[in-house]
């Protein structure tokens, strides 16, 4: 700041002249160089970009997936190639990379879908068989989703519905033996109008859990009053309404499926919305059973056998179904009421007033309850019957009996109220042929016997004299002048034949006969206006004229 050391330059100015000015320029030989790294570049970002997107597939089996082979399409077009197939971690399942072309890219979204492609033989005939010769390949189908996402499941089958496809999905619960398949059809009256699209085992519940698919316009068939049971293809039943078939159509008949309908004492009810639950029946009857949700249960102390009486039996009024039998025998360990003097076998049944046409919101248990009671208190008894010859099916018949001898007793039995019974069927005609016998022991036996030797000794006299009757007969027919009366009568009728042969139109005294005949008719004919004469006038016998005036008697002169 001080003293400053001038430079070279500022010392001697005459030097800054002499020395030329140094300007930077770029050599030609960096051209080439420049543009190899611009080329290299831009084959590196199209190279990057070309190759697409990497995403993870995961699946349970990769049988005919191969690493370079195997392709990734969407709507028979090419789209990726698998890249690596290894296992997982754990091993308990395969992960597959592949890689997607850059326009393919806006089809990965949470809700795409993969399957395998290859042949397959099912209920709805032979698909896949392009993939024989060119080996199986992965289908993708592309979602609505807004979100991206790049590791999909891969299911062995393809889905039941495309995506964004009309439509209405559903839950079923069922038991164990009404689990079904992935792709059984839903059928309404064996028209096929959806498909199962996915099941799955609850262990807690130990109940199947299914996912079906109703397209549309079906999908307004399923309201809050449906029904949903399994279909068999065929159903065999014989039982107490005797021997029924019933036929589905030809696919569930192969591999079973879903029926779904209203039960007609049902309103149509209300459409439902995605995601709504139901049960799924075993039948149809189970499904039906199932509406019937507001009941009265009794028991059924029953002394005679039970043989035939099965869970499911009507309980009928006069031929009027009014309940159902809930289980045979029930609570069977429990004590029995204090004024049973044998041991009877309990049954749970069920009254179902809405059988009867009773709107669910009229039903009043208490007020049926106590109606009940008092019929008990009138005659009113239930009874087995037999209800088919065939099969010998029993069912619960309901009826009021005028002959009750013992006064209704209130009882209960496991907190139910007893049913008061009396006995039916067989053991009704074991009852009436005991009474029978009953009967036919108190009857004096021997005056009977007695009166009926009686009878056998005049009938054996009778017989007796037909005997020589018949005797006497034969001997009068064995008498030689008797077997004579045959020759004489027949003597006789030929004489007879004879003399009716002199009177045939061709004998002689026939012809004179008629003859005579015809000269006394003709000389009839004559007389006629004679007698006709003589009725009108008498005295034209003695008098010619008759308008000769009578004389007059005159005396003499």
């Amino acid at each position: 700041m001080g003293n400053e050391t001038p430079t070279v330059s500022e010392q001697d100015p005459d030097l800054n002249k002499a020395r030329p000015s140094r300007q930077t320029r770029l050599s030609p030989i960096w051209i080439v160089p420049i543009v190899a790294i611009i080329i290299g570049l831009w084959l590196v970002y199209d190279n990057y970009t070309s190759r697409g997107t990497v995403i993870t597939l995961t699946m349970n089996n990769a049988e005919g997936i191969e690493a370079g082979n195997t392709l990734i399409r969407s709507r028979n077009v090419e789209i990726g190639l698998v890249q690596n197939v290894q296992l997982s971690d754990d091993l308990s399942h395969a992960v597959i990379t592949a890689r997607i072309q850059p326009q393919a890219d806006s089809m990965l979204r949470e809700d795409s879908r993969f399957w395998v492609v290859k042949p397959r033989i099912g209920r709805e005939g032979i698909s896949g068989l392009g993939t024989v010769l060119s080996g199986a390949y992965i289908q993708l189908e592309p979602g609505n989703s807004e979100q991206q996402r790049r590791e999909f499941p891969v299911s062995d089958v393809p889905p039941v519905a495309t995506a964004g496809m009309a439509g209405l999905n559903i839950s079923l619960i069922s038991q164990l033996g009404n689990s079904l398949r992935v792709g059984d059809p839903v059928s309404y009256q064996g028209y096929t109008v959806g498909r199962v699209e996915e099941t799955s085992f609850d262990p807690e519940s130990r109940t199947m859990h299914h996912q079906v698919f109703i397209e549309e316009p079906y999908a307004q068939l399923v309201t809050d009053s449906t029904r949903f049971w399994t279909s068999s293809g065929v159903d065999f039943r014989l039982d107490a309404n005797g021997f029924r078939v019933n036929v589905e159509s030809f696919e569930a008949l192969l591999g079973g499926g879903v029926t779904f309908g209203v039960p007609e004492d049902l309103p149509m009810g209300r459409p439902v919305e995605t995601g709504a639950l139901f049960n799924l029946y075993a039948d149809e009857d189970d499904a039906r059973e199932g509406t019937f949700n507001r009941y009265l249960e009794y028991v059924l102390l029953v002394d005679d056998t039970v043989r035939g009486l099965s869970r499911g039996a009507p309980v009928e009024f006069r031929g009027v179904r009014m309940g159902t039998v809930a289980a045979v025998p029930w609570n069977f360990t429990a004590p029995q009421p204090d004024s049973r003097s044998r041991f009877a076998i309990p049954v749970l049944i069920r009254i179902e007033p809405q059988r009867m046409g009773i709107e669910n919101s009229d039903i009043d248990l208490e007020e049926w309850d106590a109606r009940f009671k008092r019929m008990f208190a009138l005659g009113l008894r239930a009874s087995l019957k037999n209800g088919s010859l065939l099969t010998g099916a029993l069912f619960v018949d309901l009826n009021f009996q005028r002959d009750v001898e013992e006064e209704y007793i209130a009882e209960t039995f496991s907190e139910r109220t007893v049913f008061p019974t009396v006995a039916g069927g067989f053991a009704q005609i074991q009852a009436q042929v005991t009474d029978l016998l009953d009967k036919l022991n108190a009857l004096e036996v021997e005056p009977l016997l007695a009166g009926l030797d009686r009878n056998l000794q005049a009938s054996e006299g009778v017989l007796n004299e037909v005997r020589e009757v018949s005797t006497s007969l034969n001997q009068l027919l064995s008498d030689p002048e008797t077997q004579a009366v045959g020759g004489n009568l027949n003597a006789t009728l030929e004489e007879l034949r004879t003399t009716l042969q002199g009177v045939s139109p061709s004998s002689p005294a026939y012809q004179d006969l008629t003859s005579a005949i015809e000269r006394l008719d003709r000389l009839m004919r004559d007389l006629q206006p004679l007698t006709r004469t003589l009725n009108e006038n008498p005295r034209a016998l003695l008098f010619d004229n008759l308008d000769t005036q009578d004389p007059i008697p005159r005396a003499p002169r």
